[in-house]
């Protein structure tokens, strides 16, 4: 594999030019291609195993739980009682892991478009995809794009796991996509998208947080530690429908047989995850007020596509 070199990969991605991140591998597990892409598990030495897909690191035993539990319990404590929750993407079973750890929840839909994901995550990383085993999960293999503009006003709770914005994925951050989110989501809702990296991408986090606070009466861009990502951390977009709300303060607390099911999430967490360096913080803020001067067309569009 033109990753590995003398027993180390080394992830390289055309989105980060000029840096590389590279972990010593003791074993290749798993290489697949699928309709879609590339997937390969490995035995690392430190950080246990890991997937990547198309060259780029998704999950490590190690370090995977920050970002699962922040993208699943920031939106999933936002609420106070979410019902029904769609994840899109997340085939390793991760977010849904950490989301049937509510017991508000009445069914969580996972909406992945490739099936060898998911397959290959309950083979290899069952610590991840045990998610899939909860009663109240349900898998639809598919679009996600269509499925929302299939399921308007359906949702209380919508996490997106998105990949990075190149090939298809590009299309997980544009305006019609959180427009369908939008229409996809009740009243009182709460969408929380992955959102890239302050280093890396931020003219992609002012278009998206631009888009979204000309849809959401509640927009804040927040970001969690991540050694193996990009950088070390990664972007978490959080709405709320809700005209008002605060989303950098929770709605409920863990109880105590939750909390100590946790890892990375806590309540000083959850609000320290919006406290960004000011560079970050102008740049957000300004894509907010530029926003909210465009208005809401978006919304409307969605709403016409999904009659």
């Amino acid at each position: 594999m033109d990753s590995i070199h003398k027993g180390w990969f080394s992830e390289r991605g055309e989105l980060w030019p000029g840096q590389a991140l590279s972990l010593e591998i003791e074993e290749v597990l798993h290489d697949v291609k699928s309709k879609y892409q590339h997937i390969t598990i490995y035995q690392t030495k430190t950080w246990g195993r890991m997937m990547t897909i198309d060259g780029n690191i998704q999950v490590t035993e190690r370090d995977e739980f920050s970002y699962q539990e922040m993208m699943a319990h920031v939106p999933m404590f936002l609420h106070p009682s979410p019902k029904r929750v769609l994840v899109i993407g997340g085939g390793d079973g991760g977010v849904l892991r950490e989301i049937v750890k509510h017991p508000e929840v009445e069914q969580v839909t996972i909406c992945e478009i490739d099936d060898v994901v998911i397959d290959t995550c309950k083979r290899f990383l069952p610590s991840l995809a045990c998610g899939f085993d909860h009663p109240k999960v349900r898998v639809e293999i598919g679009d996600g794009f269509q499925f929302l503009r299939n399921h308007p006003n359906s949702f209380d709770v919508i996490v997106t796991d998105a990949p990075d914005p190149i090939g298809p994925g590009v299309s997980l951050f544009q305006r019609d996509f959180f427009a369908l989110i939008h229409s996809a989501l009740r009243e009182g809702g709460v969408v929380c998208q992955q959102a890239e990296s302050i280093w890396l991408d931020l003219p992609l986090i002012r278009d998206i947080v631009g888009y979204c606070a000309a849809l959401f009466p509640a927009v804040n861009y927040g970001i969690v530690q991540i050694p193996t990502y990009p950088c070390g951390s990664i972007g978490l977009l959080v709405c709320s429908k809700t005209p008002g709300a605060d989303v950098t303060v929770a709605a409920r607390a863990p109880t105590p047989e939750q909390q100590a099911l946790l890892r990375y999430y806590n309540h000083p967490v959850h609000a320290g995850a919006f406290a960004i360096p000011q560079f970050a913080r102008v740049a957000v803020d300004e894509a907010i007020a530029h926003g909210r001067s465009v208005g809401t067309d978006g919304i409307k569009v969605a709403e016409e596509k999904s009659s």
